[in-house]
C-alpha cells in the first residue's frame, strides 16, 4: 500500500510518521507514505496558496490550482488514480469500519485543508469522498490525516507480527476490548483476575469476551446494542430427554 499526504506541513507529518510502528514500518519497506509540500506546487512567486474567499467573510481559502497539481503529480507516479480523500468537519466520522475498508485500497490520497478551506472546484473534480474525525473543528486537516494513514497502515501486511494484533482490539469485532494485566501478579494490593493465570485457553477467551461485553455495555450502550443484534445470545442446549427403556434399565 502507498499513502500520499498532500499538506502544508509536511514536516509536521513526517515527525509522526517516521516514530514507532509506523517508521519501522516504512524504514523496512511493508508501506510506502510520502508527504508533498502543496506550496510547491503554487505558480506565485511567493509561493502563496490562498486568497480572499468569494462573497465575503472572514479567513482564506486554498486555491484550486496548487492542490490539483500536487494531485496530478502524485497520480503521475501511480499505476492507477489514488482513492482521493479530503479530511474535512464535513465528512463522515470515521471509525475501524473505514479504516479496514481503505487497508483493501493499494493508494490512497489524503488531502489536508486549512485556513476556511479549500477551492470547492477541485474538491468536486478531484474528491473521492471526505472523511471527519470527529464532531469538532481543527486548525487544519494534519491530524485527522495522521489518524487516517495510522489506523490503516496497521493493518496492512506486515506493519504488526499478525493480524491477532488488531482484530482482537477496540471496534473491530464490533465490542471494545477487554482489560490487560502484566507482572507483578499483585500490585497495590489488586490481583491479576485468577483465570488469567490458569492457562485454560478457552476459559480465558469467555472471560475476555465476557469482559468485552460488559466494558461495552457500560461506556457504549449503542455499540453493544448493535453487538447483540448481530450476535444474539444463544438459547441454552436443553438436555436430552431419556426414553422409558433406559430409565427401566437403570
Amino acid at each position: 500500500m502507498r499513502i500520499d499526504i498532500a499538506t502544508l506541513f509536511p514536516e509536521m507529518c513526517e515527525s509522526v510518521l517516521s516514530e514507532s510502528i509506523i517508521g519501522r514500518a516504512r524504514k523496512a519497506g511493508k508501506i510506502e507514505i510520502h508527504c508533498h509540500q502543496i506550496r510547491d506546487y503554487t505558480l506565485d512567486k511567493h509561493r502563496r496558496v490562498d486568497d480572499t474567499p468569494y462573497g465575503g467573510g472572514m479567513g482564506m481559502v486554498m486555491q484550486a490550482e496548487p492542490v490539483y497539481r500536487c494531485w496530478q503529480a502524485v497520480c503521475e507516479m501511480l499505476p492507477e488514480r489514488p482513492h482521493t480523500i479530503y479530511l474535512s468537519p464535513k465528512g463522515s466520522t470515521f471509525n475501524q469500519a473505514k479504516a479496514v475498508e481503505l487497508s483493501h485500497r493499494p493508494y490512497i490520497f489524503l488531502l489536508c485543508g486549512h485556513y476556511e478551506g479549500i477551492d470547492q472546484r477541485v474538491l468536486d473534480k478531484i474528491v473521492d469522498e471526505e472523511i471527519s474525525a470527529g464532531d469538532y473543528v481543527l486548525t487544519g486537516g494534519e491530524l485527522p490525516a495522521l489518524i487516517v494513514a495510522d489506523a490503516v497502515a496497521r493493518m496492512c501486511d506486515g506493519v504488526l507480527p499478525s493480524a491477532e494484533c488488531y482484530e482482537e482490539e477496540s471496534h473491530f469485532g464490533g465490542l471494545l476490548e477487554y482489560p490487560h494485566y502484566t507482572r507483578p501478579e499483585v500490585w497495590e494490593g489488586a490481583e491479576v483476575p485468577p483465570v488469567l493465570l490458569t492457562g485454560h485457553h478457552k476459559n480465558i477467551a469467555e472471560y475476555r469476551h465476557a469482559e468485552a461485553l460488559r466494558i461495552t455495555a457500560e461506556r457504549r450502550p449503542d455499540m453493544y446494542e448493535r453487538y447483540i443484534e448481530l450476535h444474539p445470545p444463544k438459547p441454552p442446549k436443553r438436555r436430552r430427554r431419556r426414553h422409558s427403556s433406559e430409565e427401566n434399565n437403570e
